[in-house]
């Protein structure tokens, strides 16, 4: 990683400095933003790398304390880098206090001149970042979101882990595992749902890991922004990044049926048209790996359904009902030894589920998944009361959350 010295900081605060004493005074708000993008598209290279190995050695401090995420600049911040470390978000106050202005420069600075126009264009950009480390030549990615906030330049940065958890530490029952398999099922849809920060990529890279390990076949992933880059190993893996090398989700699941694919996998599902797109690509016999964000298995369908005009639902729940695979939903626990354990709820495709959505009777699959542990399904209440008698996170923190609060009370024999 980068050690973040005197120097360093002190270089970076000269140059930022050094920018905004060329603004001028009449320049105010959102306007300052679009002065500094040309301003920092025109000094000189060194100058650009020193701001870099500044942010650089930040992100150097953020790993060293296991933090997930960064965020810095614009007017919420209040000058300070804050991390987000086992779930909790605070200010940092040993790492350097910067003004709005010089942040705003150091963020622009990471951008290519491409990206600085589609951020002062759409007032958001989604991008990732990757620096190398200078003592063990290691790559670090971050996942990254720089946006406007009150006419301030913010930003937020996700780290990527650079080694995948393997599909087997899941606590993921081996029979799940096996649907979810290319091996054993070749078409269809399997989604991980969650809430934002949830882990949802570190299972979706854990599934093509598992194919890149014991599967000769073909791997398209599309996601926004790339995050985690596979090595083709039995798998040839192909990574397009909407905004970069494909315009937009949908163009790249069309696509991708042209490039001899046996799996896609989708970033997200986050609008009609790449819904439908997913559903028919696994319809033509393809294997899909996509996410959603719902915090449950039934609620993942519902949504799905409810993305398209009331006059395609009956048609879409249809075709859910004969692609979908498995839904695995996932939560991010605080635990006891003060980090986050996973809490899941699995569903697999069984012919009573595939009913209950053509029969728009979902409502009944929760007790299905309740009744079917045999087949290795569970729902959220279930594996919360095994993390909470296995002592790995406290009863507050169970009922918290439970998506169904009751049930959970009543399962684990408590008012």
């Amino acid at each position: 990683m980068i050690q973040l010295t005197e120097n360093i900081i002190n270089d970076a605060k000269d140059i930022t400095e050094r920018v905004i004493k060329l603004l001028p005074v009449s320049v105010l708000g959102a306007e300052k933003i679009v002065f500094f993008a040309k301003a920092v598209g025109a000094i000189p290279p060194e100058q650009k790398l020193a701001l870099l190995r500044f942010m650089n050695g930040v992100l150097s401090e953020m790993l060293r304390k296991e933090a997930s995420d960064i965020e810095a600049g614009g007017f919420g911040a209040q000058g300070f880098i804050w991390l987000r470390v086992y779930g909790g978000k605070d200010r940092i106050p040993e790492l350097p206090k910067l003004s709005i202005d010089q942040m705003a420069i150091i963020i622009l600075n990471m951008l290519t001149d491409q990206q600085r126009a589609d951020l002062l264009k759409n007032r958001n950009l989604d991008f990732s970042y990757t620096f190398k480390s200078e003592t063990d030549s290691t790559f670090y990615r971050f996942r990254s979101d720089a946006y406007m906030e009150l006419d301030t330049l913010t930003l937020n940065m996700r780290a990527i882990s650079s080694k995948i958890r393997k599909i087997n530490t899941l606590g993921i029952n081996q029979n799940a595992i096996a649907m979810m398999h290319h091996h054993n099922v070749k078409q269809g849809i399997v989604l991980i749902t969650g809430i934002t920060g949830s882990g949802k990529s570190s299972t979706l890279d854990a599934l093509v890991d598992m194919h890149n390990e014991t599967d000769n076949c073909q791997i398209i992933i599309i996601a926004a922004p790339i995050e985690f880059v596979h090595s083709s190993n039995k798998a040839i893996i192909k990574h397009r990044e909407v905004g970069r090398d494909v315009p937009t989700f949908k163009d790249g699941v069309i696509q991708a049926l042209r490039q001899d694919p046996d799996i896609i996998v989708i970033g997200e599902m986050r609008d009609p048209e790449t819904i439908m797109a997913a559903l028919e690509v696994a319809d033509t016999g393809h294997k899909v790996f996509s996410t959603l964000h719902t915090s449950s298995a039934v609620e993942s369908l519902d949504r799905i359904i409810a993305e398209v005009e009331p006059s395609e639902q009956d048609r879409v729940r249809n075709r859910l009902a004969d692609v979908l695979t498995a839904v695995v939903s996932q939560k991010l626990v605080p635990s006891l030894d003060g980090k986050r354990v996973m809490a899941k709820e699995v569903l697999l495709m069984t012919p009573s589920v595939q009913a209950a959505i053509k029969n728009n009777n979902t409502q009944e699959i929760y007790m299905m998944i309740n009744q079917s542990s045999a087949l290795g399904m569970i729902t959220m209440e279930q594996d919360l009361k095994n993390l909470y008698t296995t002592r790995k996170i406290s009863l507050e923190m169970a009922l918290s959350y439970a998506n169904n609060k009751s049930r959970l009370k009543q399962i684990l024999g408590i008012n």
